[in-house]
């Protein structure tokens, strides 16, 4: 079983504070604040921003058989009706897994994953969605 760094659990948070920085303006008068905090404002994006990476995780955790966190194109195309669930346009699954794996390396990664994700707006359906 692999174990999970810090480093790796970082990586995640900074994404999420990225995220959140990245949708609002200073308030005003807190322009010295700069982007090393999150404010008021954009604590919910943070959140939100955590929860949609832990979904993304949960996610991949299911496809990835031999939990390797990498995603062979066996793996991906084993998963073609349990993807289907939570993405509505998926198209070929050579081509897909193709455009996901960015980097060229005959696996997906997490990080692939999870802008593919975002871009198919995947949504797990046994999640707890509140109405938002």
């Amino acid at each position: 079983k692999v174990e999970f760094g810090k480093q790796w659990y970082q990586r995640r948070v900074r994404g999420a504070f990225q995220a959140a920085k990245a949708c609002g303006k200073p308030s005003k008068g807190r322009e010295d604040i700069g982007d090393d905090y999150i404010e008021k404002l954009e604590f919910r994006r943070l959140l939100l921003g955590l929860r949609m990476y832990f979904e993304f995780w949960v996610a991949f955790k299911r496809i990835d058989g031999d939990d390797d966190r990498r995603l062979s194109f066996d793996e991906f195309s084993a998963a073609e009706e349990t993807i289907k669930k939570w993405v509505t346009n998926l198209g070929d699954m050579q081509e897909e897994f193709d455009k996901i794996d960015s980097n060229d390396g005959g696996m997906i990664l997490f990080d692939e994953f999870c802008k593919w994700a975002i871009l198919k707006t995947l949504d797990l359906e046994d999640d707890d969605d509140a109405d938002e």
